[in-house]
């Protein structure tokens, strides 16, 4: 069987509460840039459009809910189309009076392939609800790919085993957080998981932000062997970490 090599990148951002336009707008910038020329699958970090958090610590993101149909959705759907690349990005979305925490999937025409709301909100969450779509396995680029966001990785193997099992890759956006002095939680879950379902992952994290917290940066691509092929770099400001995957 010959491998399918596949550019894909994890686009780390600091994040910008509460200014989508500005977050598009960087966004847009570095996905024109050199850095990212002949990239063919981009993942953006979880809730990044909106922030996570603000820098007061206010977590609840109802006042930035948007249907499927909305203005930013249609934005990542124009930055896929218009820099012809795949491109999975966040969205606080509102379906029938409930929210959640989602990530939608375009092709690099712009349409969109695949749609999951996390299953597994964090405890800060509490405006979001349990994601109720099943963990989907996507038919992108040639390849089987599937979703997962932060604090899902902790069930992930139980609430979705077949699904990994199935799939070539993993997109996994989050916006980490370690407890203090406990190190990286993401070095031994993320190589762990890939060697149990044989699948490799692209981690976007969150940058370094207001508020800092222990586990933003750090975002990664492993291979489906677990072994890491980049990392984003310690320090502040957006890092593009790309590597080349071989995949079935």
């Amino acid at each position: 069987m010959v491998a399918r090599a596949l550019d894909v990148v994890a686009l780390e951002l600091p994040q910008r509460f509460g200014d989508p336009p500005a977050v598009f707008a960087e966004i847009g910038r570095l996905l024109g840039s050199p850095a990212l020329s002949g990239a063919e699958l981009v993942l953006l970090p979880e809730l990044i459009l909106t922030g996570y958090v603000s820098p007061r610590g206010a977590a609840d993101l109802r006042r930035f809910a948007e249907p499927l149909d909305g203005e930013s959705a249609r934005g990542l759907a124009e930055l896929a189309r218009r820099h012809a690349v795949a491109l999975a990005g966040p969205l606080v979305e509102e379906g029938r009076g409930r929210f959640y925490n989602s990530l939608l999937v375009f092709d690099r025409d712009g349409r969109r392939v695949g749609h999951y709301r996390k299953r597994h909100p964090w405890f800060p969450e509490r405006w979001a609800a349990p994601g109720d779509l099943g963990t989907p396995v996507l038919d992108l680029l040639g390849l089987r790919v599937t979703t997962a966001i932060c604090f899902d990785v902790h069930f992930l193997s139980e609430d979705a085993g077949d699904a990994l099992d199935d799939a070539d890759l993993l997109l996994f956006p989050t916006a980490w957080v370690d407890p203090p002095g406990e190190g990286d939680a993401r070095a031994e879950l993320l190589p762990a998981l890939a060697r149990r379902h044989h699948v490799a992952i692209v981690n976007a994290n969150w940058g370094p932000s207001r508020p800092a917290l222990a586990g933003q940066g750090g975002s990664r691509i492993l291979d489906a062997e677990g072994r890491l092929l980049a990392a984003a770099p310690s320090g502040p400001g957006p890092s593009v970490v790309r590597a080349t995957l071989r995949l079935p």
